[in-house]
């Protein structure tokens, strides 16, 4: 299959699933919370395979988004022409405002003050005892949509979701493909290189993060009315784990790949718990595996061989 059909064809089996014998609900649940994580592992991509960002916090920004709708939804904001522009701007100055500081590390020092800045926004949410504090927050409709509320409907949902994140998928090639993406994976190779030619790396990469953080607040934003419930346990170092395990399942460098490690995570998941409550356990020989044998990831398998 040629690499550039690939998304098509993944899409096209996105909007087609409803109508081939996945429209029951549980199952569209399933795909909706697959493409929503598929959207916030795109976003974490763009910083992995464009700038060579490791991140273990970015789970944080989807749950600034999440706790965003949990917000104003406990003010009487319910409608998303409210709700998704403040989640998408609190989620992109979280971004900004970490970012800001843990790029000035690099290598594992970085992966570190990224985590450190997820886990002190998941204490923070864990301390809000007027959002639930560590049992979470139950939303009791998902928001509204100009006055309506058609989002309760789950096949309206599911193609809000693929919508959503056809945008965020197209946004960010977009982003790759132009000059911006050309000076991150330029400064990826070889920083001292990129600032001898006349280009500071730190604005593109803080820009990288900002883009980046905005799409994990619009992912949470989702993943909140999904549920239909918060917990901090969104915004924890094993949720930023998972989004990156499925990046690099899906394949480094590869954004729908990003969503096809989504997409596997969760039917793996699904299929998983069934068989044994120890199931976290298989993911981590399948990771070791993926990178050994499959370099590429899914992504990687579907492309065309070169001779």
């Amino acid at each position: 299959m040629r690499e550039a059909a690939v998304p098509l064809v993944l899409f096209a089996a996105l909007a087609a699933a409803p109508f081939a014998g996945f429209g029951e609900g549980y199952m569209l649940t399933l795909l909706a919370r697959a493409m929503i994580l598929g959207m916030a592992a795109v976003s974490l991509a763009l910083l992995v395979g464009g700038a060579g960002l490791v991140s273990l916090g970015h789970a944080a920004t989807l749950g600034v988004g999440a706790y965003a709708v949990v917000v104003l939804d406990a003010n009487g904001l319910t409608d998303a022409t409210a709700v998704v522009p403040v989640a998408v701007a609190a989620a992109a100055l979280f971004a900004l405002a970490t970012g800001a500081v843990s790029l000035r590390t690099s290598g594992v020092h970085f992966i570190m003050i990224t985590l450190a800045f997820g886990q002190m926004a998941f204490f923070t949410a864990s301390s809000l005892a007027a959002y639930g504090g560590d049992d979470g927050y139950t939303l009791y409709a998902r928001t509204g949509l100009a006055g309506t509320r058609i989002l309760e409907d789950r096949l309206a949902f599911h193609y809000a979701c693929l919508g959503l994140l056809g945008l965020a998928y197209l946004f960010c090639r977009a982003a790759l493909a132009a000059r911006f993406g050309r000076v991150l994976r330029a400064a990826r190779e070889n920083a001292l290189r990129v600032r001898a030619v006349g280009f500071d790396p730190y604005p593109y990469r803080l820009l990288a993060c900002v883009i980046a953080g905005a799409i994990g607040g619009l992912s949470g934003v989702l993943l909140a009315n999904a549920a239909e419930f918060v917990a901090p346990s969104y915004l924890s170092w094993q949720r930023s784990g998972e989004l990156l395990f499925m990046v690099i399942l899906g394949g480094l460098g590869s954004l729908h790949g990003a969503i096809l490690g989504a997409l596997a995570y969760v039917l793996l998941e699904e299929w998983l718990s069934h068989l044994t409550e120890h199931w976290r356990m298989i993911f981590g020989p399948l990771l070791v595996l993926s990178v050994l044998f499959f370099r590429g990831g899914l992504a990687g398998l579907l492309a065309p061989r070169r001779r």
